[in-house]
């Protein structure tokens, strides 16, 4: 099934090759109109929705004890089962080299994403996230 709806995805100075290869001399990523932002609520365990391709997650200040892991789930309706989720955290939001972030979870409409506090001491930081969805049809 043919996908018709336009995925906000931008190419510069592209070269496209049949269907099975995407050069690009520059960039390659989404338009703004597929970015979006959301805050988590209540702490850092609560779902937040985001139906987007490409995003950023302001995550709750709530404490997280040192070398401590508290999972979360990023709702999408853009996320299919056989996608990829990259995850990277936003310089200048969180204590440096403080926590690592990864995807422990992946099904149709939602992401399980896991943070961990990887130090020595109790942190109360609101970590902000960016993602991207690679898509795989």
């Amino acid at each position: 099934m043919a996908n018709t709806q336009a995925i906000g995805v931008a190419y510069l100075d592209q070269n496209i090759s049949g269907a099975d290869f995407v050069y690009v001399d520059d960039e390659l990523g989404y338009t703004a109109n597929a970015r979006g932002a959301v805050t988590q609520a209540t702490d850092k365990s609560t779902a937040v929705t985001l139906n987007k391709s490409a995003g950023t997650v302001t995550m709750n200040a709530a404490q997280l004890n040192a070398t401590t892991s508290v999972t979360f789930t990023l709702n999408n309706s853009k996320i299919s089962a056989g996608d990829a989720v990259i995850l990277s955290i936003v310089s200048g939001t969180a204590t440096p080299g403080s926590y690592t972030l990864w995807v422990t979870g992946l099904t149709a409409g939602a992401a399980t994403i896991t943070l961990r506090n990887i130090t020595g001491g109790n942190l109360s930081e609101a970590v902000v996230f960016n993602f991207v969805i690679l898509h795989a049809l």
